[in-house]
């Protein structure tokens, strides 16, 4: 039986008003488990984690991006104009423009670049949306190969058939299922344990591979995978060597130079509950930095005012 998953309290005035279950799996350099709760080898929804497979793959395929383009390739971003300025530039390199793009219409979720679209006039567009980097790599992937654009988010096109075939080596597992994800893109289902193994790889492979060419450029440039004032920006300048990316429905995956890594899923999909396990996460595998003291809990409002924390429950 799986170990028991780790209860995350929602405190106000000292009462827990509510309560989340969940999964972590985290392992040291050479694999072996540190810490276990819940089912960490059953199905997983793994969301935005996916996309630094998803950018491998494409790697493998023929495209071509400098860095912040590729980590921008693996980015849930907040829509700041530097991200959009490099969607566009990724699409105009394949001789595209955004009406290529098959992501949904956004608006950014940087506030203040959506308060700039609005006052200017401007309306929710595929370009602004956080999948947008990765639906202009995968359409650049189609046109260095020669393939139609029109289908490219189909789980028989080839690019996808590319991704499937990465993931499974990466997880060592066979897709458990396949669905849609929220861009529209094939969502892949494999377990936790398989995130994690494909994550060492990442940060494990020799130099100038093009799994370590993924890991690098998102490390390099943690702005680009998520935004400018985003956790996974704050995580990875924190702590030298990190890799990092979340997804959506409380999920999230991380692993250090060494080997060392993680993957959480809030099992309610709880955003809020996420941050105190990542720490939780990465303090049980002897990384922390002072920078993540702010991390340990997340504050709980009245009035205005700090009543209260989610934290992880001790025993």
């Amino acid at each position: 039986m799986p170990d028991e998953p780790l209860i995350v309290e929602v405190v106000r005035s000292g009462f827990a008003e509510a309560v989340h279950r969940a999964r972590l799996l985290a392992v040291g350099a050479g694999g072996e488990p540190v810490r276990v709760h819940g089912d960490v080898t059953g199905p997983a929804s793994p969301r935005s984690a996916m996309k630094p497979i998803q950018a491998l793959a494409m790697l493998r395929v023929g495209l071509e991006l400098d860095d912040e383009l590729l980590a921008l390739a693996c980015a849930s971003h907040s829509g700041e104009p530097f991200h959009v300025s490099g969607v566009r530039k990724i699409l105009a390199g394949a001789g595209l423009d955004a009406d290529a793009l098959q992501c949904p219409p956004a608006l950014p979720e940087h506030e203040d670049s959506a308060r700039e679209i609005i006052r200017a006039g401007g309306e929710p567009h595929r370009v602004f949306g956080e999948c947008s980097g990765k639906h202009a790599a995968m359409l650049a992937t189609c046109v260095a190969n020669g393939w139609p654009i029109a289908n490219y988010r189909h789980p028989t096109h080839p690019l996808q058939r590319a991704i499937r075939r990465t993931t499974e080596e990466l997880t060592g597992e066979r897709v458990i299922a396949t669905g849609i994800d929220g861009c529209g893109a094939p969502l892949l289902f494999v377990s936790m344990a398989g995130v994690v193994r494909a994550y060492r790889t990442l940060v494990l492979a020799a130099p100038g591979t093009p799994e370590r060419r993924v890991a690098d450029a998102m490390r390099a440039h943690p702005e680009w995978t998520s935004g400018t004032f985003r956790p996974e920006n704050v995580l990875m300048r924190a702590i030298p060597g990190l890799l990092a990316k979340a997804g959506a429905e409380g999920f999230f995956a991380l692993a250090h130079e060494d080997g060392r890594a993680a993957a959480i899923k809030i099992e309610d999909g709880a955003r809020r509950a996420r941050l105190p396990v990542i720490v939780t996460a990465l303090r049980s595998l002897g990384l922390d930095a002072p920078e993540l003291i702010g991390y340990t809990t997340t504050p709980v409002l009245g009035g205005g005012e700090q009543v209260g924390e989610i934290r992880v429950r001790e025993k």
